[in-house]
């Protein structure tokens, strides 16, 4: 158990056992404050309960020419001004002995002091005789300043100035962490504000329903790591019937892979008319890519494309570096990699060209497109999800489309213990049901 105080010092004088519980109270109640307004208010209540006697006026000469200086505090106000939030209330004086004494960057007693009427200090410093000031330092200058003062001359002792001086800077600087940690979660919830508008603005751009074919069944998924990510899918609707599939990964993620992202999008639907063919689009998207945005920012782009012929049944497909996606056949229950036409990522180099492939999809069988994020997901020892996990997934779960994804999503959580997405994930399953 600990021992009081005045077992320790028997011989300490009362009034000095009350003091120093009256800053131990102070330093509790500052280290509870969150609000740097609050937190100077109540730092000033106990500082009235310190030394009733006496005048305190807070100054500061930031953002100021020399010789001038603003009062931030009076404890002769009736009504408190917020420094930080209205700046333009404050006293403006220019010239005077408060002036002097914050530019003088040095503590200072002043026992007998006479102040004239006509100095722009005298509305606060009017019939005092007695002036402590002590500078609190910013990078090495008294950017504010708290002067103390009283009505008797030879009001301070000069023993007392080192200890004011220490403390009232460290209070000064609590002050301003406080300060810059509001305007840091002022910033950061602005960011906040103006990613969930890229975010919301990228979604827009992902298809608004899923496309409906005689045939078909399709189930999709899309999660970014960040607010905003760099993985995209569209669906293309052409005139002969046949139906692109695009789906894609920009290197990087946040923001930056978003506008990229939303690059791609738009370059995307600029190709005049159907491609003939599926490199035709990747084609498309490089040329673009590199002759505006990619070569400078270092980004590059994954890109799988597959036209699908509903009267053939057939897909046609191009992918540039991006992970095969996976074709379960029903009639053997193999899994075949579609791997037969890749080449270098977009965005890489201009004048590119991709391979073409094509594959019958069979009825009952389903073809799964997915991004990095599913088998790169990690758990707590670093081991990759992987490409033979997800292959179990597409040979066990035989419900439909929608019902392997949901499996194949939480497989993936529960292998990562369920730990925040490191990168984006986007999934999609399709169905040829006849």
């Amino acid at each position: 158990m600990a021992t009081p105080l005045n077992q320790i010092f028997p011989g300490a004088p009362q009034e000095w056992q009350e003091r120093l519980r009256t800053i131990v109270d102070m330093m509790r109640e500052m280290s509870l404050q969150h609000d740097p307004q609050a937190m100077v208010r109540a730092y000033g209540r106990r500082m009235v309960e310190l030394m009733p006697s006496m005048r305190r006026i807070s100054l500061s000469r930031r953002d100021l020419p020399p010789g001038q200086v603003r009062v931030t505090r009076f404890s002769g106000w009736q009504h408190e001004v917020n420094p930080w939030k209205e700046p333009e209330k404050l006293p403006h004086l220019k010239g005077g002995l408060l002036a002097e004494l914050i530019w003088a960057d040095e503590p200072q007693i002043l026992n007998d002091c006479h102040i004239s009427q006509d100095d722009p200090s005298y509305e606060f410093l009017s019939g005092q005789r007695s002036i402590m000031a002590i500078p609190l330092f910013d990078k090495g200058t008294a950017q504010n300043m708290v002067v103390l003062s009283n009505g008797e001359p030879h009001g301070f002792s000069p023993d007392e100035l080192p200890e004011r001086v220490w403390m009232a800077n460290l209070f000064g600087q609590a002050t301003q962490n406080l300060v810059l940690a509001e305007q840091l979660e002022a910033a950061y919830q602005q960011v906040e504000r103006e990613l969930q508008v890229v975010a919301d603005i990228q979604r827009s751009m992902l298809p608004k329903e899923l496309p409906r074919r005689a045939g078909l069944e399709v189930s999709a998924h899309y999660q970014t790591s960040r607010q905003a990510g760099g993985d995209y899918y569209d669906f293309f609707n052409y005139p002969d019937d046949s139906m692109g599939i695009l789906v894609a990964d920009v290197s990087g993620h946040g923001t930056p892979s978003a506008v990229m992202m939303a690059l791609t999008h738009c370059i995307a639907h600029m190709l005049a008319g159907p491609p003939t063919e599926p490199s035709e689009l990747l084609a498309h998207l490089n040329d673009h890519l590199t002759s505006r945005y990619t070569l400078e920012s270092n980004h590059f782009i994954t890109a799988f494309f597959g036209i699908y012929h509903p009267r053939t049944r057939c897909i046609e497909y191009s992918s540039a570096g991006h992970n095969p996606p996976r074709l379960w056949r029903a009639r053997t229950g193999e899994i075949i990699s579609l791997e037969n036409a890749t080449s270098l990522p977009l965005g890489i180099a201009p004048d590119l060209t991709w391979p073409n492939a094509s594959l019958e999809l069979q009825e009952g069988d389903r073809l799964v497109i997915y991004t990095d994020g599913i088998v790169e997901a990690a758990d707590p020892q670093f081991e990759l999800f992987g490409m033979e996990r997800l292959d179990d997934l597409i040979r066990q779960v035989q419900g439909t489309p929608e019902e392997l994804r949901n499996a194949i999503l939480t497989a993936v959580d529960v292998f990562t213990h369920h730990a925040p997405a490191s990168d984006d994930r986007t999934l999609l399953v399709i169905d040829q049901l006849t």
